[in-house]
């Protein structure tokens, strides 16, 4: 397994110390950045002053996202985690996108119980009539101002795990810790462009090469946290961090979709003894299981693609027990 390691590469930003997981060049497409995230044309910023005009303050925000998106699944695990449901409120979509992209449930009546828009898309052309690009989840809408803030997924997830610090349950972990920001920033970097990025380059590849590539790349980083995952219960530092919320949702779904309909089929998640521990342990915490829905997730990805599926045949498999016991607790910080 490790020979996949030798990966002769540039090596991506480090602050301190040296560490073999961010020696993994992250494949075709990489740009080195501490805030990476897909390309996004709504960011305006939420502070604690309101220096920005939008002050960070209960019941002002509705988040709107999909128990099926993975990049949405990371807010929901976020604001669950940090105890931040009566502050934030939050709007659920559909699994299933059409024509005009995502729509709200029959469970809610077919529209927004918030706004009362049909579809995602009608918010982001009241927040700007002549928006071109794409409806996408997440985002924060504002109701005093009526019109979405932000749809950049790691600054919502930023935003409430700092400028909403104040407003976080008794107990809640801090997520982004300022002492680990450069670790946590560096690690989630990797997994952003390699793993969470990494699936989707290789299944929605057009060509061989590119689709080896994404292959290549994303099965060396599985194998590099493999082994960092033997030695620690978490990826940065001794606690539970942002870097383990950008992570566990593409994990979540690996088996489930990436390994077939994405054709990511060099191993499964439980073929890797600690990254399937590790996995487990995530999701019998509170903000992790708890929002993870796999009849959505499967729902989503093979009736929605259907250049992929064109049948729309969702697999019933795998069974996989993810409450199954674990023994992530043995491990200590890392000296």
């Amino acid at each position: 397994m490790h020979h996949l390691l030798n990966i002769h590469a540039p090596r991506l930003p480090r602050q301190r110390g040296d560490d073999p997981l961010l020696s993994i060049h992250p494949g075709a497409g990489f740009v080195p950045s501490s805030q990476a995230a897909r390309p996004t044309t709504l960011n305006s910023l939420i502070t604690q002053d309101g220096s920005t005009g939008y002050a960070a303050e209960p019941g002002r925000y509705q988040l709107y996202a999909s128990q099926a998106c993975p990049w949405a699944h990371r807010a929901l695990i976020a604001r669950k985690v940090l105890g931040l449901e009566r502050v934030i409120g939050l709007s659920l979509t559909d699994p299933i996108r059409d024509g005009n992209g995502w729509r709200f449930p029959a469970s809610t009546g077919g529209a927004d119980h918030v706004t009362g828009a049909r579809y995602l898309s009608e918010l982001y052309r009241a927040t700007d009539p002549g928006y071109a690009g794409q409806f996408t989840i997440p985002c924060l809408w504002d109701t005093h101002s009526q019109r979405i803030v932000t749809n950049d997924v790691v600054q919502i997830n930023v935003t409430m795990e700092t400028e909403f610090r104040g407003f976080h349950r008794p107990g809640a972990p801090d997520l982004y810790p300022e002492e680990l920001r450069p670790d946590i920033d560096a690690v989630s970097t990797l997994i952003f462009h390699a793993v969470d990025t990494g699936v989707y380059k290789a299944g929605l590849a057009t060509s061989q090469a590119a689709y080896e590539d994404a292959f290549d790349t994303l099965f060396a980083t599985l194998a590099a946290l493999e082994e960092r995952l033997s030695t620690r219960r978490y990826l940065v530092g001794g606690q539970l961090t942002e870097a383990d919320v950008r992570l566990f949702p593409t994990l979540a779904r690996f088996d489930a979709v990436y390994h077939t309909h994405f054709k990511c089929n060099l191993r499964r998640l439980t073929d890797y003894p600690n990254l399937w521990s590790y996995a487990r342990d995530l999701y019998q915490q509170p903000g992790f299981g708890d929002t993870t829905d796999f009849g959505q997730i499967k729902r989503h990805y093979y009736q929605t693609q259907d250049w992929i599926n064109p049948s729309g045949i969702v697999p019933k498999g795998p069974y996989v027990n993810w409450l199954s016991a674990h023994d992530r607790n043995r491990l200590s910080p890392p000296a």
